[in-house]
């Protein structure tokens, strides 16, 4: 496993920008995930003897990529927890699909209902029985040849959201065979990325915005500048 890509650290919090294939909290696989892994991070860099807290924040998919923000204290944890839970952070996403949007920008309201057996999120026009509210904003910010960069702001956060809903507007993300991309990616990732996240240190009360990446792979080649 390659080592942890910090994008941002100090004794409260760790970011981290994410790699397709990780998992961000433990499951029933039993692959180590990220979580596990800055434990050992913070125990070697900082030698520190016993167990390590690492609380997670938030979730990316499996096979998304990007800012992951993490928390060092049961305190730090609280407050960023009460952030995400009423909105109060900026979420940026990147999405590369084979299709212009049509319309290029615009807002998209769902209701989504997850069939957890499935692992699997339908979008629907309407409320349903046991759905939840969906709803974020989409622009088109590049093309480049037959691949499309997509900005996604979601206002709500729901599982699968950005890429049920993408796939609502015949725009699968590339390499999303789950939601009708046409075929995967060779290390079987989709092309979204968790571009930026901004949220209120939960110490110094101090704004932050922390950027990542794009992953350094063939289909994100023409939008790594």
């Amino acid at each position: 496993m390659k080592p942890l890509d910090v994008l941002f650290e100090d004794n409260h919090i760790l970011v981290v920008n994410k790699p397709s294939g990780l998992l961000v909290q433990g499951d029933e696989t039993g692959d180590k995930p990220l979580s596990e892994l800055a434990k050992e991070y913070i125990k070697e860099k900082y030698q520190k003897p016993g167990n390590v807290f690492m609380g997670v924040v938030h979730r990316l998919d499996r096979p998304v990529s990007g800012v992951v923000l993490l928390a060092k204290t049961s305190k730090a944890l609280a407050r960023l927890n009460e952030q995400f839970s009423s909105r109060k952070t900026q979420k940026v996403y990147w999405a590369l699909t084979l299709r212009a949007p049509q319309p290029e920008s615009g807002t998209l309201v769902h209701w989504l209902v997850k069939d957890a057996a499935r692992n699997i999120t339908k979008a629907h026009p309407s409320e349903r029985p046991g759905s939840q509210r969906a709803e974020l904003s989409y622009s088109l910010l590049k093309a480049e040849g037959n691949k499309f960069l997509i900005e996604v702001r979601p206002i709500t956060g729901r599982p699968h959201q950005i890429r049920v809903q993408l796939a609502s507007l015949k725009c699968p993300i590339i390499g999303d065979l789950k939601y009708g991309a046409p075929e995967p990616l060779p290390n079987k990732s989709i092309c979204l990325h968790a571009r930026e996240l901004g949220f209120e240190h939960p110490v110094s009360k101090e704004w932050l915005t922390v950027q990542a990446p794009p992953p350094k792979i063939a289909a994100w080649q023409p939008f790594q500048g």
